[in-house]
Parts: C-alpha cells; structure tokens; sequence
C-alpha cells in the first residue's frame, strides 16, 4: 500500500494538545482544506468557524456532553451546516480538516453538540442553519495517544458483498 493510504486508515482522534496557540499558517491550511472539500451539487453550503480566544473556546465546551477536547484545545472549528446544505457534506469537510491538521502536525478530534440550537447562536450562525459538529485542534501534547478502543471490528463484520 501507499504512504498516502497509510496515512489516511491511521488517523486518530487526539484529545490532549499543549498550550501553545495554533500558528495562523497551520489554521489557515487546515481551513483550506475544508473550504476545498467536495460537496453534493457543488453547494459549499457550509460555513466554517474557527475560535482561538481562550474564553470562546471555554463558551462552545458548553455545549456538549462529551466536549473534554474542546475544553483542552487551544483553537477549534464550528461546522455551520447552512440552511438547505448536506450533513454528509459537513461530515466530509471534517474529515478533510482533520486529515490536513495531521499533515501540518496538528491534533485534532471531532465532537458533538449536543445543544445545537445555543451553539448556533452562540457563534451567530443564522436561522435555519444547523451547528452541531466542532473539531477540537492542538498541537498534541507529549502525554496525548490516540484513543485506544480495542482497534477496528474484523473486515467480515462490517463488510458484506451485495447483500447485509
């Protein structure tokens, strides 16, 4: 296999990052990244925001139940879904970011939250979008490893062939 396919199947969720900022460079490349990624139709109907001061990053933690990385990072992106867009599009534009966060070594994990309705207003996202997805970003910590959950379910139980 290739060094670029390696790479891809060994991306990992990382929820520890050191305290120092994001540099603009590796943000914007992340950002780049997203704004890049394939959607249905072309619609881009997406728009990203990306928080760096400390005391909005605290505010959007509260939005989740399980939002501890969002709580440890030093900068994270908001995927407002626009009114009308694609949630498999927002899921594809974080998949996109995190893979360049790895690339310009940046950490990174995707969370949930839960009170989207707040989050959306929390970031001044307009009515009729929907905020529920972040990704937590940082450059890991010595003490951060991916999550280990036992590796990946066996190829037979999550692939079949023409039929369930």
């Amino acid at each position: 296999m290739s060094d670029l396919y390696d790479f891809v199947i060994k991306l990992r969720a990382i929820r520890e990052y050191r305290d120092e900022p994001l540099s603009n460079e590796d943000l914007e490349a992340i950002l780049e990244a997203g704004r890049w990624t394939g959607s249905s139709k072309n619609d881009q109907a997406w728009t990203f925001v990306a928080i760096t001061d400390p005391e909005r990053i605290a505010g959007l933690a509260s939005f989740g139940n399980y939002t501890k990385p969002i709580e440890n990072s030093v900068a994270a992106i908001v995927l407002v879904q626009e009114k009308g867009g694609n949630p498999f599009d927002i899921g594809r534009a974080a998949q996109n970011m995190m893979l360049a966060a790895k690339a310009v070594g940046v950490a990174s994990c995707p969370v949930t939250l839960q009170d989207s309705e707040a989050a959306r207003q929390f970031v001044g996202a307009p009515e009729g979008s929907t905020v529920r997805f972040a990704i937590s970003l940082g450059y890991p910590s010595e003490m951060s490893s991916p999550g280990q959950r036992g590796g990946r379910r066996d190829t037979r139980d999550v692939v079949k062939l023409d039929r369930y």
